[in-house]
């Protein structure tokens, strides 16, 4: 693997995804938003049959945020999955300074689930993270990492690698 090249996410209604993401966060287009694709190939191709969708691509640093809209088939939910559902998954944005980014997005009307937590022993010690929500109730995390413990991340890692092969 090279990398990460995309995340893709199902929104409700992408034009008020584009005005939050866009608008409130600050993404950056990589492409305009697509027509809607459909067609008798496109369902297998995305493993959903009956498939019609539209997109756009927004920039997050070196990676690209793909907004997905299904005309059809309907969605079976009405919701995102609640993040201990398994399938469930979230986006956490790099920040610099996450005190000044929750202001920022705060005085735009986001609203946060809490102040933000500072960790500071364990095998995240050094971040600092809060979590919100997009217009479909999506789960969005901003992350700052004030210092990351190198040499203890290293040995916590070999010492999950060796406990792993002597159970095998």
């Amino acid at each position: 693997m090279k990398g990460l090249h995309h995340v893709g996410i199902t929104v409700q209604d992408l034009d008020a995804s584009i005005r939050f993401y866009h608008d409130v966060l600050g993404l950056e287009f990589s492409n305009e938003p697509s027509p809607w694709f459909e067609g008798p190939e496109l369902g297998p191709a995305v493993g959903v049959p009956g498939a019609a969708l539209r997109q756009v691509s927004l920039l997050v640093g070196g990676t690209t945020l793909e907004l997905l809209e299904y005309k059809s088939p309907p969605s079976g939910t009405t919701a995102p999955l609640d993040s201990n559902n398994i399938g469930a998954s979230h986006i956490a944005f790099l920040v610099d300074d996450i005190e000044a980014k929750k202001a920022e997005l705060e005085a735009q009307g986001v609203t946060f689930f809490s102040s933000v937590n500072l960790v500071d022993e364990g095998v995240l010690a050094g971040w600092r993270w809060v979590y919100f929500a997009d217009p479909d109730g999506y789960p969005l995390e901003l992350v700052e990492v004030a210092y990351y413990n190198e040499e203890e991340r290293r040995e916590g890692i070999a010492a999950y690698l060796a406990s792993r092969s002597e159970r095998k």
